[in-house]
């Protein structure tokens, strides 16, 4: 899930070298940390959070086939 996340960030964003991801894995959950740069924040979170909402979706499905919650936080 987490080098998922990261290459699909890394798609995204203008200085895919400061993307960071980390994963803090719970017993029934995941927590995905996005870090990038100041100024790439807006394009991954993307109008009205429907960017962030389409990458939650996406990785839902991939924490569902491992039996636990995902969740995607976009640091700052």
């Amino acid at each position: 899930m987490k080098e998922l996340l990261e290459y699909i960030v890394k798609a995204i964003v203008q200085k895919p070298e400061e993307v960071e991801v980390r994963e803090v894995e719970g017993t029934k959950s995941v927590i995905l940390e996005v870090k990038v740069a100041p100024e790439d924040r807006g394009r991954v979170i993307g109008k009205q959070g429907q960017t962030v909402k389409a990458l939650q979706t996406i990785i839902r499905v991939a924490g569902i086939k491992k039996g636990k919650k995902v969740v995607i936080e976009v640091l700052q």
